[in-house]
């Protein structure tokens, strides 16, 4: 008998061994992961830009399977983006915990600055910002010595304010005053430019500090979040260094392979380290999904992947060259403990049922009023008609659900009755304000029609191509789908679900990519109502709305 208990647990231990996750472990534009491991739970935030709410905190047991417990910026008196580029607002979040209490250290660009956040509980809710305008940069990352003192360690400017070249960077110091969490003595440089001066580095930041065996080691994000982005590290006997750059730096970087290369992942960097209760040391870092040249419209998203110490120094993926795909599991996995999946193959339904909206919808910019609404007809989400749009920088009726996938769909059912040309409402696939498309249902001067627009460098949208509801139809339900097929999305309506119409051709996706659009974010599918610039009382209601992911790379593995 023992003998079949212990071939029982060799199997057991093999097979979690043998087991693999997928990356990107956050699909969709999730960058900038920080994390921190309490007791046996892990915690990881990241950047939200001008999206509200601001900060998404996520929980795992196993570094792979993650639940969205909250947002560390829930409230419109934590965070206002009103005014702002979407891809403006909330940049890189550190998450730290220290004797009982959480803090997020941020910044809000444009909109405050740098600020640190506090709760007991990661869930929520989170303090109002306590600002620290001494901190004239990006990236705070809080530090707690074993002195009982703490400090935060942030990207700035070049010394003295007189960069020597264009992405000039320092990275810097101040002690932090727990009590007030003001920052207290005198600001200090412990990087100046980055690994090596001479060869002009740039745009060192996201850092973080860590201590292990008797050396403070400070890692950063170097060469700008781009194809040349990498991950390097630093090494002191002081706290205040001076820094030894890793000799072999970067620890982690995909600039140097082949572009035409199969399933490629690019722009890797902006790390943070964990280590788990088995002594292992694991680093989160973005990186970005190309379909094709360079362009992806997924954003950057959160990949994870061991470190192993090669003489003395951590270096994130030694055993590969590139990015995997399939990694063995960490620790033992806890795939119940998650909600639903952000990572691999998967579908999501929503169907409007609950009296909250899950926390996986976001808004562009910071509401100003409640315009949307779950009890008003049971099992539907009602939007309200306002003025505002896309192409403006406000908050209009717009409630978001991430791209994330290569190849997807996003379905939607609508019941809405257009009074004039200008009240729209339907289904939008959005990059920022100058990059979008948008599937809707309206009215010309004779008809209801279902249209299907595409953004300017203007306030105005171009209309690619309408079709008129035929009269029988005119106040039936319509379904609304769009498709990413990589390089292209394809638009479609329907009365039922077996006989789709597709509006326009198949249109070019590279217009909402990141090399296109420009900016940090990425693509996201909208419930969008609008009147255009008009006032309205009209609503629309949102039946259900349905995402699937089905990337080609996870295939084999289902």
């Amino acid at each position: 008998m023992k003998k079949v208990f212990l071939l029982l647990f060799l199997m057991v231990c093999v097979y979690n061994a043998q087991e693999k996750y997928s990356n990107p472990i956050l699909m969709g534009f999730y960058p900038d992961p920080s994390i921190c491991k309490v007791g046996d739970n892990y915690y990881m935030v990241n950047s939200s830009f001008a999206y509200f709410p601001g900060i998404p905190v996520f929980q795992s047991k196993d570094l792979v399977n993650w639940k969205l417990i909250g947002h560390a910026l829930d409230r419109k008196e934590q965070m206002n983006t009103n005014g702002l580029g979407v891809s403006r607002g909330v940049f890189a979040p550190s998450i730290r915990y220290h004797k009982g209490l959480f803090y997020i250290t941020c910044t809000l660009v444009d909109a405050g600055g740098n600020f640190i956040v506090t709760a007991k509980d990661p869930a929520g809710p989170w303090s109002n910002p306590v600002w620290i305008p001494e901190i004239n940069g990006i990236d705070p990352s809080p530090f707690f010595d074993d002195d009982g003192k703490a400090y935060i360690v942030y990207n700035s400017v070049a010394p003295d304010n007189k960069p020597l070249y264009d992405g000039h960077r320092t990275i810097r110091i101040y002690e932090l005053d727990l009590d007030s969490l003001k920052v207290i003595g005198d600001e200090r440089i412990l990087i100046n430019g980055g690994t090596d001066l001479s060869k002009k580095p740039v745009w060192i930041e996201g850092p973080h500090i860590f201590k292990k065996d008797g050396y403070y080691f400070l890692i950063a994000a170097e060469g700008g979040t781009g194809e040349n982005h990498s991950e390097v590290v630093f090494r002191s006997k002081s706290l205040f260094g001076p820094y030894e750059s890793y000799k072999k730096n970067p620890i982690l970087t995909q600039r140097h392979l082949d572009p035409n290369r199969k399933n490629p992942v690019t722009s890797t960097g902006h790390a943070d380290f964990v280590v788990t209760d088995e002594g292992d040391l694991w680093a989160v870092f973005l990186g970005c999904r190309p379909y094709d040249n360079g362009y992806y419209n997924t954003g950057r998203e959160t990949f994870l992947a061991p470190v192993k110490w090669i003489d003395g120094w951590p270096v994130i993926n030694p055993d590969y060259e590139e990015v995997q795909y399939y990694y063995p599991y960490p620790v033992k996995p806890a795939k119940d403990f998650a909600v639903r999946k952000y990572s691999g193959n998967f579908s999501i339904v929503d169907d409007f049922s609950v009296d909250e909206l899950s926390g996986d919808w976001i808004f562009l910019r910071t509401p100003e009023e409640k315009w949307f609404d779950l009890k008003e007809r049971n099992g539907f989400l009602s939007i309200k008609l306002r003025p505002e749009t896309c192409a403006g920088y406000g908050n209009p009726s717009f409630a978001g659900f991430r791209q994330q996938h290569i190849k997807c769909s996003a379905e939607t059912k609508l019941s809405f009755k257009p009074l004039s040309e200008f009240e729209k409402a339907g289904l939008i696939i959005f990059q920022n304000e100058k990059h979008f498309y948008y599937l809707c249902k309206s009215k010309n001067k004779l008809n209801n029609v279902v249209q299907l627009f595409k953004s300017t460098d203007g306030n105005e949208t171009e209309l690619i191509e309408e079709a008129i509801i035929p009269a029988e139809l005119q106040s039936e339900d319509i379904r609304l789908k769009i498709v990413s097929e990589g390089s292209r999305y394809s638009f479609h309506y329907s009365w039922n679900k077996e006989e789709w119409k597709s509006l326009g051709k198949k249109l070019d996706a590279s217009f909402l990519s990141t090399k296109t659009a420009g900016g940090f974010v990425g693509a996201v599918f909208g419930l969008y109502a609008t009147s255009s610039g008009n006032e309205s009382n009209n609503k629309a209601f949102y039946d259900y709305f349905i995402y699937k992911g089905n990337d080609d790379v996870y295939k084999s593995s289902e």
